[in-house]
């Protein structure tokens, strides 16, 4: 019951002529065109911010490990003044 047929499509397309008329067809297909390209850019601009968040965060942590190594390699070499 959730599929659409040929028949379904073709009743569509004809109340979409009737409704917005032959020259407004390719206008209506062309700004839905424009608003799906939006959309989808602004999807990947998301994936691309969540990614760089991701990175940033991975790279801090490892600059915070290797300067807890430092320091602990620091501590290590220095002599013990009993």
């Amino acid at each position: 019951m959730g599929e659409f047929s040929l028949t379904h499509l073709l009743l569509l397309a004809l109340i979409f002529l009737i409704f917005f008329g032959p020259s407004r067809l390719p206008q209506l297909g062309q700004s839905l065109g424009k608003a799906i390209r939006g959309f989808k850019q602004g999807l990947n601009e998301i994936d691309v911010d969540a990614k760089d968040i991701k990175d940033t965060h991975q790279q801090v942590s490892h600059q915070q490990q290797q300067g807890q190594n430092v320091g602990q390699t620091q501590k290590q070499s220095e002599p013990h003044n009993s």
